[in-house]
């Protein structure tokens, strides 16, 4: 009955945390989406709103909704540095997933947990390929970002396919996976090295995806446990922590630099 109730608990403090980040939890940001949702996205306003949205939005599935919220994250995060705070995190929910699968599945191991672990930590991998893609091209080319993003999902849509209905084969899901992390080491550390004179944070991004390289060692390595509790893949777990804390500083530090830019490009304008 006790490890029932702490299951459960666990799942429920989970998944609370993944539809929770504090930027989503703010009035003022849950204030403004409600107010732009009831102006703009029924009626007339709607029709006008999918008139003037581009092709390529309409078939990534870009609401009026995800407008809003989109317009408001960026309001609220104003008035966060007008005030002098710091940015809050808003709508994250894809990394937090993979950790709640792990953790799922490292207090319980069935074929189902398993499964969604592994699933989950590739759709993360990708995912960080389709940031790197928005981030170096998707801000001057959005649509090749959109097609990139659809080709990543399609990629893993096959490949849980395969693991799924053919065979789950632990040596090709490790390859698929080294291979889309190399991918994603040369994508960033090739931008950081090109844009760290006048961008000095991205220093950040270089040292993250090397120590997430190199950890990743860890995952290749087989030994007894330390004290018969801590093999390789929980080290890997623990030292991927700070690492994660670390990237989500230069996300921070990135998203405001861009926010910046865009402020001097307006009073430009």
């Amino acid at each position: 009955m006790a490890e029932q109730t702490a299951r459960l608990l666990l799942l429920t403090v989970a998944v609370g945390l993944a539809w929770g980040s504090q930027g989503d939890r703010e009035p003022v940001y849950r204030d403004c989406v409600l107010r732009c949702e009831e102006r703009n996205c029924s009626g007339d306003a709607l029709k006008h709103f999918r008139s003037l949205q581009p092709i390529y939005m309409s078939l990534a599935g870009w609401t009026c909704r995800d407008d809003c919220k989109y317009e408001c994250m960026w309001f609220t995060v104003g008035l966060y540095l007008q005030e002098g705070h710091r940015v809050p995190q808003f709508h994250g929910k894809v990394s937090l997933n993979a950790w709640f699968w792990s953790t799922i599945f490292h207090t319980r191991d069935t074929d189902l947990t398993e499964k969604m672990d592994y699933f989950c930590a590739s759709a993360v991998i990708l995912y960080s390929v389709y940031l790197c893609c928005v981030r170096t091209v998707g801000l001057r080319y959005p649509s090749v970002a959109s097609a990139f993003g659809a080709l990543l999902l399609l990629l893993l849509t096959v490949h849980i396919s395969y693991l799924s209905l053919i065979r789950f084969d632990y040596g090709y899901n490790m390859m698929v996976n080294v291979a889309i992390g190399l991918v994603n080491l040369v994508w960033w550390l090739a931008w950081c090295l090109r844009n760290q004179r006048h961008l000095p944070h991205t220093r950040r991004c270089m040292v993250v995806v090397l120590l997430l390289q190199g950890l990743s060692l860890l995952e290749l390595l087989d030994f007894p446990p330390l004290f018969w509790v801590l093999d390789a893949h929980a080290i890997w777990h623990i030292s991927t922590i700070p690492v994660h804390i670390l990237f989500f500083r230069f996300l921070e530090d990135d998203s405001l630099y861009l926010l910046k830019e865009s402020e001097a490009k307006f009073k430009l304008a």
